[in-house]
């Protein structure tokens, strides 16, 4: 793939390109599924083609092409230059400078998850489905998911950097019902389980059999829990909504092309501005946020980026203080700080935008029962139902499957239908505490859509239980 795409580049060239980078794919990806104990689907699809991206008079062109060959890679390259030059107006634009790199990198792995038989997979599927049977219980499901894809790319810079890496993982749901009301319960996240760059030992290792018990039975009890009452209380939030509260309220505001408002897509812009580094309070002293394409399982993890910038981490923001932005090379040149690293296309046929890596709220200290003990009344939610937020990723609701009231330090009664309101420094700033390393957990999510035409992202969030104090929980009454 290397030679096809330095045949794209040099071709991009002699066209008239300034700047060219080129990147070849080869992608296998399976999904199965079982719904109420039958098999209800089954994917095994391969792709493969190269995407050409250039720079001719200032202005982007991007093509793409099926074939791996060298009639592809012209056919790329000459149809990448044509839409640049076609581009009206007059443009400049700048990159950050990089060190031309040539290296490879590839998923640490025990097991391919490709490689494990689909009969397997389904197997594993239906017993999880099995442990989730209750009378109340009138839909299961399971889902697992892999993939491993091969990657090279090539620029006129002289970067050349192959990657081989792969994903797994999988998930189960109970939906219970009496006729009137319906709840859900899922593990190990909702929307889709949860995913790690990892091999088939992930999943594995979520343990969907030794779960679906207690899923089943949580959902069932749902059914008879009160709602979640109107009240401005304290709120402590468990790693897998902490994880979507990081990836709504903090990744995307902090996409540079967002803030720039040269992308807006599906998730909208942001309420932040340039000249917010370094001096916006963006929550509480105990608000750290890193993002690390260098985390072990991360589905945001990588050797380089798709612009060819080796993985760093980068600190976004430091005791509240916003200090980072996610940047491509040319929006780090825009703002005159970082250098890239968080470009990532879905795919050849893509081009690449600026997306999350793996974003994290750093741990804290200890346990999430020293979190409740410091609480006389307040509500703990547990995995997220819904979301809203606006365009600019300032106010928001989110929703959890199941809630707790805490009292005195505790745990108490189960409730249903839990919401949570805010805005969005308010929130933050409202963080008095983080559980330790022990309680921080990762997880990978398959669904981040941005750009037109549309792409999902694959990326991966770590955060351990958070409090909040002076919360609008439950649904005010007007």
């Amino acid at each position: 793939m290397r030679a096809v795409c330095e045949e794209a580049v040099a071709a991009a060239l002699a066209g008239g390109a300034s700047y060219a980078d080129a990147r070849a794919i080869v992608r296998r990806s399976q999904a199965i599924s079982t719904k109420n104990r039958r098999v209800d689907r089954v994917d095994d699809i391969e792709s493969e083609g190269i995407g050409v991206r250039v720079l001719v008079g200032g202005a982007w062109g991007f093509a793409c092409d099926r074939r791996l060959d060298e009639a592809g890679a012209h056919e790329a390259a000459a149809r990448a230059t044509s839409f640049a030059k076609a581009a009206p107006g007059k443009h400049q634009r700048a990159l950050a400078p990089i060190e031309p790199v040539q290296g490879e990198y590839r998923t640490p792995r025990d097991e391919d998850p490709v490689d494990v038989p689909l009969g397997d997979k389904i197997a594993l599927c239906l017993a999880a489905e099995e442990g989730m049977q209750h009378p109340d219980v009138k839909v299961t499901s399971a889902f697992v998911r892999a993939m491993r894809e091969s990657k090279v790319l090539v620029s006129s810079e002289g970067t050349a950097v192959e990657q081989d890496l792969v994903e797994c993982g999988g998930g189960i749901d109970a939906m219970a019902s009496d006729g009137e009301i319906s709840q859900l319960r899922s593990y190990p996240s909702a929307h889709g389980g949860s995913s790690a760059g990892s091999g088939w030992e992930y999943v594995l290792g979520l343990e969907l059999e030794r779960e679906a018990p207690r899923v089943g039975e949580q959902a069932a009890a749902l059914l008879r829990a009160p709602v979640c009452p109107p009240a401005t209380t304290t709120a402590v939030i468990d790693s897998e909504q902490m994880v979507l509260q990081v990836h709504e309220s903090i990744g995307h505001p902090t996409e540079l092309d967002r803030v720039y408002g040269t992308e807006a897509a599906y998730a909208g812009t942001s309420f932040l501005k340039p000249g917010d580094l370094g001096s916006l309070r963006y929550g509480s002293d105990r608000m750290n946020i890193t993002a690390d394409p260098t985390t072990a399982r991360g589905l945001g993890t990588f050797g380089y980026d798709d612009e060819g910038v080796p993985a760093a981490p980068t600190p976004v923001v430091e005791a509240g203080i916003l200090t980072g932005f996610l940047t491509s090379r040319e929006t780090a040149a825009q703002i005159g700080n970082g250098g890239g690293g968080s470009m990532r296309a879905d795919g050849w046929s893509r081009m690449p935008l600026v997306r999350m890596t793996n974003l994290h709220l750093e741990p804290g200290e200890g346990t999430l029962d020293d979190l409740l003990a410091d609480v006389d009344v307040g509500v703990y939610f547990e995995t997220n139902k819904s979301w809203s937020i606006d365009d600019k990723r300032l106010n928001f609701q989110f929703g959890t499957q199941v809630a707790w009231e805490i009292k005195n330090g505790k745990r108490g009664r189960m409730l249903r239908d839990a919401t949570y309101t805010g805005v969005t420094p308010i929130f933050w700033g409202s963080l008095d505490a983080v559980a330790g390393p022990g309680s921080w957990v990762l997880y990978g999510l398959t669904n981040c859509g941005k750009g037109q035409p549309g792409q999902h992202a694959h990326v991966s969030h770590g955060a351990a239980p958070g409090r909040f104090r002076n919360v609008q929980v439950g649904v005010a009454p007007s």
